[in-house]
């Protein structure tokens, strides 16, 4: 039988669960267990496909299609389980499918229930992942013990245990310790309330891990585990973290988290090996170049909304040994202020994905500064659609050319819909979603980055390049060097005549991690790094002078 382990916070919320899991996720498949993770979310949204990036952050958007949370976006980057659709349930998405049985006849006539139906449900969520391949499933529980829409998803995995057999179990409670300055001192009150509100509703937790500010003096630790009736070494300190959330398995490891697992289970697990990880580390912290790169987007003011897109810039700069310095601009600065200002001294352009006409104006200006200016540009989803939209009104002479997204009856429209998507009313979970193949055109650039000319990529979006400008475009230099296996979505575009000016309709950045950047994304820096070297290298040569005089 599969080992579960559930996560719940308490305290306040964004404490940082989803890296706990993949950490710990992380550090049971370094000792050779086999590993599933899964996030539960309070919201009645069935999923977060229609939540704007202001209130969740960005959509993480799984092979099979599926619109997750971004802590999945963790799940990924720290291990090789695999997600899919059963890997993210929210409170809609659980009643959803109570109601769809009710309207069926499944229940035959009982009375539906919180208890036992809905927390049936949940319990049935759960074991979905629970395969005779599977040794250790991970559940984390969204938002905040005390949370009135939690309540289901908490009385769910009480009764779990019951089901499983306690043995089968392991509760850990992640909550926070502040640190108060006034008094010059750590304060473990809010932990005592927060782990007595878990009690209540009937769950133990077996291991506390503290946020904490500063370090963690043993006789707090020691105060924590009486009240919370934990076993002193099952009180962890987790500080925050000063250069990267990648070291958090390393804290984890410090305070033998993934030891008490292993005995708390009783699993049979090889030693920890991690040298490669600490090598990564070690590399972010001593980087050997620096590099500045823009993301515009409407969306900057969100530190989530791009999350993917972030991760995947370090990624990259791991690869090559340099620290990235992300610059981030809201797309209208630049059209309040001009490109050239709000771009002055950057190295590379990326304008990511995102929806509306609200700050596309600025997007399609920026892309033509580092057009002219031959900075290296890359483009994803929406950012192709600007960039095609930019070439035809400055370079093809379609002065009026837009996107039907942005003006449904524009004169040249260089952006169309899908044509599966004209028949489409709603909203959630419809459009062109989950991988797709890409057919890439030898020795370009794509190709070259990728080492392949057959890849698959995720996709979110329901505009596409309109193909009746393919060849136009193409005669002036705009090439298509990506494309589906049919020849008929535009899926890559490049400039011939640029250093590295390079588009994509899907999302690469959801396919990244630290250990193994997106080849995508470390041909982009790598040709910023390279814009980087030749700026410097005039006042290289001076200096060089000035040395030998």
């Amino acid at each position: 039988m599969p080992k579960h382990i559930f996560v719940t916070g308490g305290v306040v919320s964004s404490l940082g669960k989803g890296l706990t899991c993949a950490s710990i996720g992380m550090l049971l498949e370094r000792r050779g267990l086999r590993v599933r993770l899964q996030k539960f979310d309070p919201y009645i949204n069935v999923d977060p496909g229609t939540m704007s990036p202001y209130q969740h952050g960005e959509v993480y958007v799984l092979d099979d299609g599926a619109e997750t949370d971004l802590d999945l976006g963790h799940y990924e980057r720290f291990t090789n389980a695999p997600l899919s659709r059963d890997c993210n349930f929210t409170t809609g998405k659980i009643y959803l499918s109570v109601i769809e049985k009710e309207r069926h006849g499944d229940y035959l006539g009982r009375t539906v229930q919180v208890i036992p139906h809905v927390t049936d449900e949940i319990k049935a969520a759960v074991r979905k992942l629970a395969a005779d391949d599977v040794d250790v499933v991970i559940t984390e529980i969204g938002g905040t013990v005390g949370d009135i829409e939690g309540l289901p998803f908490l009385e769910a995995i009480r009764q779990f245990a019951l089901d499983a057999g306690k043995a089968n179990v392991m509760y850990i409670h992640l909550t926070l310790v502040p640190y108060l300055k006034a008094a010059g001192e750590a304060k473990t009150k809010p932990t005592q309330h927060s782990v007595s509100q878990l009690r209540q509703i009937g769950i133990q937790p077996d291991v506390l891990i503290c946020r904490t500010e500063k370090p963690l003096a043993q006789d707090e630790a020691e105060k924590i585990g009486l009240f919370s009736n934990v076993e002193p070494r099952a009180v962890i300190e987790e500080r925050d973290k000063e250069f990267s959330i990648y070291e958090v398995p390393l804290s984890l490891v410090n305070n033998r988290l993934d030891e008490l697992i292993v005995e708390k289970f009783n699993l049979k697990a090889q030693p920890l090996e991690i040298n490669d990880w600490r090598q990564m580390l070690q590399r972010i912290k001593s980087p050997a170049h620096d590099v500045t790169i823009a993301v515009v987007g409407k969306y900057i003011r969100h530190n989530d909304a791009y999350k993917s897109i972030y991760e995947a810039l370090d990624h990259a700069g791991i690869a090559l040994h340099s620290r990235v310095i992300i610059r981030k601009i809201e797309a209208e600065e630049i059209e309040r202020d001009g490109a050239e200002r709000v771009l002055n001294g950057i190295d590379g352009l990326l304008v990511p994905g995102g929806f509306d006409y609200r700050g596309s104006s600025g997007k399609i200006e920026a892309i033509r500064h580092a057009r002219e200016r031959k900075i290296p540009f890359f483009g994803i989803c929406l950012g192709l659609q600007c960039a095609v939209i930019e070439f035809a009104r400055n370079v093809g002479g379609l002065a009026d050319a837009n996107s039907t997204e942005f003006d449904p009856d524009c004169a040249h429209p260089v952006v169309c819909m899908l044509d599966e998507q004209y028949a489409i009313t709603d909203k959630g979970g419809t459009m062109r979603l989950g991988s797709y193949p890409c057919v890439l055109v030898e020795n370009s650039k794509a190709q070259q980055a990728y080492g392949a000319t057959l890849i698959h990529e995720r996709h979110r979006h329901r505009y596409e390049f309109n193909n009746a400008f393919r060849d136009q475009f193409a005669a002036r230099g705009l090439a298509v060097t990506g494309t589906s296996p049919d020849g008929q979505l535009v899926e890559v575009i490049e400039l011939r005549d640029h250093p590295w000016f390079l588009a994509v309709q899907c999302h690469p950045e959801f396919k990244s991690k630290p250990t193994k950047a997106h080849p995508l994304f470390r041909g982009f820096v790598q040709a910023a790094l390279g814009r980087r070297e030749k700026k410097s290298s005039p006042q290289r040569t001076r200096e060089a002078v000035v040395g030998a005089s």
